[in-house]
């Protein structure tokens, strides 16, 4: 069966999982503001500002069998935030729940800064919530107002995304950096071409009859601290280390995410931890090949 799916905030991850929806032969429709970035993907382009969705009408978006609500805020700060997330998505579910043929379900793509915890503890879906940023606080007010809505919703939420444009950890090692042995920071990645797949497998999985949890953690498979991500690359780029990263690392948060929970729905990870996505990324990245030069 071909599905309409309506990807809102359609940027890196969007696009990325549009191209796979659309290999399946779904059809595919990308909001936001401007489509430059859409052209020749096979994704039909939609220019649109979520804060036009004010009181609009069941026509302001079309329907689709799935919304994946992935916007990023324009700013890191509070305005920014408040806009993209709680605002915005609501926005969102105010017109959709309007349409005579209301979306199957509703996914947004939240993160794990919801979480406040500081002292390495596993994390799950039933953890609680205290964030210590303005961020984390209107995710975890966002997330509600999908949990609480009468759509069918699902939130995601992910830990650090990493993949090929997203390398700026790769980058400071090269430039000789790595993160302190302590304190202890846990860092806990997915490769973007999984935050694309969980997202397309918990769709299939509602399509071949699977009742899907409101909540799921999206990271991979194997939290680890950010001095033995950082000295791994390293090695695999023979770089040696001269300088000691001290901040902005003391003010984060530390916590190892446990994904038990997807991969009991099924999900099957193509990048299981950082060694087989970082290996994956400084290939693309033609990072091994720069070092040799």
């Amino acid at each position: 069966m071909t599905l309409t799916v309506l990807i809102i905030g359609c940027g890196d991850i969007g696009i990325t999982l549009g191209r796979e929806l659309l290999s399946e032969g779904h059809r595919v429709i990308g909001v936001r503001r401007h489509v430059d970035a859409l052209q020749d993907t096979g994704i039909e382009p939609l220019a649109l500002d979520l804060n036009a969705l004010e009181d609009a009408g069941a026509s302001a978006l079309p329907e689709a069998d799935y919304v994946i609500y992935t916007v990023s805020a324009d700013h890191f700060e509070e305005s920014a935030y408040q806009s993209a997330y709680p605002e915005g998505l609501k926005r969102v579910l105010s017109v959709m729940e309007q349409h005579a043929t209301p979306p199957r379900r509703v996914f947004f793509v939240s993160s794990t800064s919801v979480y406040g915890q500081q002292e390495g503890e596993v994390v799950n879906e039933e953890s609680p919530t205290e964030p210590t940023s303005f961020s984390g606080t209107l995710m975890c007010e966002a997330e509600q107002a999908l949990i609480n809505h009468p759509l069918p919703g699902t939130v995601v939420r992910f830990s650090g995304i990493y993949g090929p444009g997203r390398d700026r950890l790769i980058h400071q090692v090269v430039e000789g950096r790595i993160a302190p042995v302590t304190p202890v920071i846990y860092s806990n990645r997915i490769h973007r071409n999984d935050c694309t797949g969980i997202l397309a497998h918990l769709i299939h999985a509602q399509e071949n009859g699977q009742s899907l949890a409101n909540l799921y953690l999206g990271s991979d498979c194997e939290p680890v601290t950010m001095h033995n991500v950082m000295a791994w690359i390293a090695k695999q780029l023979n770089v040696e280390s001269t300088e000691t990263m001290q901040s902005p690392l003391r003010r984060r948060t530390s916590k190892r995410c446990d994904n038990r929970r997807i991969l009991e729905a099924g999900y099957q990870f193509r990048y299981p931890s950082y060694r087989e996505g970082y290996a994956q990324v400084m290939k693309e990245g033609g990072f091994g090949q720069a070092q040799k030069a």
